[in-house]
């Protein structure tokens, strides 16, 4: 089959050709959030459960609704291959904050930081009924301001100001600090993405 979509689906493709290869019964051992049937990996993302078969992959969403988009099952399958638990040492940080965050926070604030701002800091009535619709946790901080949980034991926070005459909108990501080690750097710019576009769906 020819590639159209390069962008999306040569690294999907690639991906998969690596989870292939996956030994299934390490994953969990691995993320304690994550459970393995014998022929389906659970996994769940912002509140949503998905089953993902192995070795040859197909995805589903066990409550009945939509499976999400192709770059989020490229993350979700990095997230098995790659990702690993590490403990929460109760601290939030910036993306820039964290390693490599500098080299990537240029492509980062256009993609995660600005999009949010302005996707939520013009409507941040839908935004609070969005993320109160997704069982966000409300946070003090911002004109609005919600915690997420993106996969088990991983913590981010999407503080949106309102803008004004004087100044645009603005929003800030903070992320659980065990992010740091869990995630790569490229990771935790797509969970960025991800959140937004999740929540975006909810409004």
């Amino acid at each position: 089959m020819q590639l159209e979509n390069h962008k999306e689906e040569v690294p999907f493709s690639f991906y998969q050709e690596k989870f292939r290869e996956l030994s299934p019964q390490a994953v969990p051992e691995r993320l304690a959030g994550v459970a393995w049937d014998g022929a389906e990996f659970t996994v769940t993302l912002l509140g949503r459960q998905f089953a993902i078969a192995h070795p040859e992959y197909t995805i589903r969403a066990l409550d009945g609704g939509p499976v999400p988009p192709l770059a989020t099952q490229t993350f979700l399958l990095r997230y098995l291959l790659e990702c690993r638990d590490t403990s929460w040492g109760g601290e939030w940080k910036t993306f820039r904050e964290m390693p490599w965050g500098e080299m990537y926070i240029q492509p980062y604030t256009g993609r995660v930081l600005t999009r949010a701002a302005f996707t939520f800091g013009t409507r941040t009535a839908a935004y609070r009924a969005a993320a109160e619709k997704m069982g966000a946790e409300k946070v003090p901080h911002g004109d609005a301001g919600y915690r997420f949980t993106l996969v088990p034991g991983y913590e981010m926070q999407l503080l949106v100001w309102e803008g004004d005459e004087e100044f645009p909108p603005n929003a800030q990501v903070l992320y659980s600090d065990n992010f740091a080690d869990g995630f790569a750097p490229e990771d935790r710019v797509v969970a960025g993405d991800i959140l937004i576009s999740t929540v975006k769906s909810y409004m």
